[in-house]
Formats: C-alpha cells, sequence, structure tokens
C-alpha cells in the first residue's frame, strides 16, 4: 500500500478554510491586548519581588553584622584582659627591676 498519493480512507483532504482562524480578528486583537496586560503586570510583580529581594538581602548582612560584632569585641577585650593579667615572659621582662635586683629591707 502506498500512501503517496492517496489519502487514507478516513482522512479529508485540507480545505482552503482548514488553516483560516476561528475567532473573529478583533477578538484576537482583545486576547493580545489582555496578554501584553498580563505580562506587564507580571514584568512588574517580578521587578517588585526582586526590589524586596535586594531589601532583604541588605537587611541580612546587616543582621550578620549586628550579630558578629559585639562577639568580637568581647573576645578583643577578653584578650586585652588577659595580656594584662597573665604575665607573658616579655611583659616579665618589663616588670622587674633593671638595677640589681631587689633590696632587703632592715
Amino acid at each position: 500500500m502506498c500512501y503517496s498519493h492517496h489519502h487514507h480512507p478516513h482522512q479529508r483532504p485540507f480545505s482552503d478554510d482548514h488553516f483560516a482562524p476561528k475567532a473573529p480578528a478583533p477578538d484576537l486583537r482583545s486576547r493580545l491586548t489582555e496578554t501584553e496586560a498580563h505580562l506587564a503586570r507580571a514584568k512588574a510583580h517580578e521587578a517588585e519581588l526582586s526590589r524586596r529581594l535586594e531589601e532583604m538581602k541588605r537587611f541580612v548582612s546587616v543582621m550578620e553584622i549586628l550579630e558578629t560584632y559585639p562577639a568580637r569585641q568581647f573576645a578583643e577585650q577578653r584578650d586585652r584582659v588577659e595580656r594584662l593579667l597573665v604575665p607573658s615572659p616579655h611583659n616579665l621582662k618589663l616588670a622587674l627591676p633593671r638595677c640589681g635586683g631587689f633590696q632587703r629591707s632592715g
């Protein structure tokens, strides 16, 4: 069986109006206008969401700074206090008298 020149028995050949639009032109224009409006609203919504996302990222960055700053300040202060209270070999050399050591009283 060769189908190259013959139509399938259950198929009808395409008529001239087969590819013609089913809806009248004004309806298609109306749908196009609605689609363009919907697209514009979607783009505006996307822009708003992007703006809010960037705002939230800035907020999170600030919160991270606020969260780590006191801990860093505390650690630096603790290190300063430890250096003052725990003598290191370098600090001991500076604290000992330079002229012959300690003198006995009495």
